[in-house]
This record gives structure tokens, sequence and C-alpha cells, in this order.
């Protein structure tokens, strides 16, 4: 069956579909904007809406090329630091989360904030805090310099040790009776992960496991979408920015399970023509923070190329909504 992606009606996985040998698209679904990313987009949309430009970010609302450059459009100023922002201002705190340093000093400056961290990220805050108080040395696998490790190490700096593969878990030294537990960084990949929870149970035993797993839901399950398809494809093209963690998590996978040949994009221009030399079969997904519109983009460009079938191929569905921060909901009608 042959579906045009405009609009986009592709049709469910059949295991013989691909037998004809024609060119084919193989769509991952769940893909795109996770619950997460939905509120923190959202929450700048709903500010602009209620306060007006300029509204300041701190960081990237999240980590899309396309989504800063259409709120940059808008009037919204995003920086890096805090004391970058006007006294008294409007500010918007990224979906990756803030340090009570960072809190503090927005405090200080008397900025009115509006906070859009994911409440999965919050979660792990919230563990930080608590295990710190009971006495714990944690363990946070992560990748350095990512702004969601920050704010969370940042919530008990003197307890948390990140570790980011063998040779930081090499380089950790605790007494045998410590109490240690580790936590990790919402967007990694999960397979991944495991080998560093290997590595640490190997060194520390009693290493404790979090109470519940961190790596949040939408970055198991795209995940999972690509191993269902990377078998199956030569080819496979995921959607989003380089300095996504989650998207390119998604290549890796993709080439960890069966995929010659994996590239991360964030237009469809991006595509070299060469990629899909002597490939019959494409598939095609997309990170927690990427927008449908350029998926689409994607797939049109694959159509212009031959690659006219698109299957989706469905391995989780998602209805998870986050409410958004208190100050920007809609005010209840009196009884």
């Amino acid at each position: 069956m042959t579906t045009s992606t405009e609009p986009l009606t592709p049709h469910t996985q059949d295991e013989n579909s691909d037998s004809t040998g024609q060119k084919k698209v193989f769509l991952a679904a769940p893909r795109g904007y996770c619950a997460g990313v939905d509120r923190a987009v959202e929450t700048v949309e709903k500010a602009l809406a209620v306060h007006g430009a300029p509204l300041y970010v701190r960081k990237e609302i999240v980590h899309n090329k396309h989504v800063v450059k259409t709120f940059e459009d808008q009037g919204v100023i995003f920086v890096e630091e805090t004391d970058e922002i006007p006294a008294g201002a409007n500010v918007v705190f990224s979906a990756h989360g803030v340090s009570p340093a960072v809190r503090d000093q927005a405090l200080q400056l008397d900025l009115k904030t509006f906070d859009a961290t994911c409440p999965l990220v919050t979660k792990v805050h919230h563990e930080v805090t608590r295990f710190a108080k009971q006495g714990y040395q944690i363990v946070l696998i992560g990748h350095h310099g990512h702004e969601e490790v920050e704010g969370t190490a940042g919530e008990a700096p003197d307890v948390v040790h990140l570790v980011d593969g063998k040779d930081d878990v090499d380089a950790l030294d605790f007494p045998e009776d410590q109490k240690l537990i580790w936590l990790s960084q919402t967007t990694l990949s999960v397979d991944e992960t495991m080998e560093t929870v290997n590595l640490l149970r190997e060194k520390f035993p009693h290493i404790q496991d979090p109470p519940s797993d961190d790596i949040c839901y939408a970055t198991q399950n795209r995940q999972v979408a690509v191993k269902a398809i990377a078998p199956k494809v030569e080819l496979m093209i995921v959607v989003g920015s380089q300095n996504s963690s989650n998207s390119k998590r998604l290549v890796e996978v993709a080439l960890q399970h069966g995929t010659k040949n994996a590239y991360l994009v964030d237009y469809a221009n991006q595509v070299e023509p060469e990629w899909l030399d002597g490939v019959e079969h494409v598939g095609v997904t997309s990170g927690a923070s990427v927008p449908e519109i350029l998926v689409r983009g994607v797939l049109e460009l694959l159509a212009d190329k031959g690659f006219k079938d698109v299957e989706e191929v469905t391995t989780a569905t998602e209805d998870l909504v986050f409410s958004l921060p208190r100050e920007l909901r809609p005010a209840r009608n009196p009884r």
C-alpha cells in the first residue's frame, strides 16, 4: 500500500509488506515531542502571550535549533546564565532543570520565573535531595557538561559524583561501609546506562538501585521503536539537533541494532543524496524535542527520491500530559 506524506497517513506494520523490493520508509512511532517538551514549549508560548516580549529563557528551552529560532523570531532572548537577565524581567527555566543556586540568583534579581523543568527531571532532583539527607553518596550517570546533570548535581554538590563511562567509574573511591546509590540523567540510552551500572556493581557490590527507573518513558519508547526498525533498513535518519542527548542516542541505538548507516539531521536539506545510493529501506525517527513538521520535511524529500511507501512501526502509545506551571494555567471559573 502506498501513501502520500501530505497528509501523513502511513499504514500499519505488516511483516510481509517489504517483500516487493520497492523503496520504502519505516517510520518510527512514537517519535518527536514528549510530554515534557510539549509542556516546556507551551510554557514559553503562554508566557509570551500573557507577558509579551522580551521574554528571557535560561539556556535553550529544549535542544532543538528550529524551536529556538522560532521563539527568537517572536522576541524570546536565550541566555546562558541568570546574571545576563535584567533585574525584574520575566524568565523561563528550560526543560532540563536548574540548581538551587540558580533559583537563589533569580530571587536576588527579583526575576519573575516560570519553571518549565520536565517533571521527570524534577523527580530525579527530589531523589538527590532525599538520599543526600539519608547519608548516601550519589553516583549520577550522565554526560559531562549537560544542563540536566548540572542542575541535578547542584541539589547536593558535595555528595553527587558524575560518571560518564569506565574511566569515571575507575576513579571513584568510597569506604566499604559508605551508603551508595546510583541515579541517572533521564535522556540516556538504556543499554549504555546499564553498562555503566554493571561496572559500578562490580566495583561496589553494595550500591543500591534507584527506587524507580530514572530514564524517561519517552527516551525508552523512542529507542525501542528504533530497535524494531534498525534490522529492516540500510539507513536510519534521525531528525534532531547535535546538542540533543536523546537524539544522538537514537543514532547510536540504530547502529548497534543492525542499521548500516545512521545520521542525525536538523532539516531535510541536510540529507546527503549519496546516503541513499543503493538503499531500498530507510528508517525515520525524531528525538523528543523535535516538532513533527521537520519529520514531514524529511518524508517529502524521501518521496521525491522514490521512497513513497511509508509504513509506520508502532511499538508504544503515549498519552501522558503534564500541567503547565501554576502561574500560566487558565484561571478557574468561580462557581
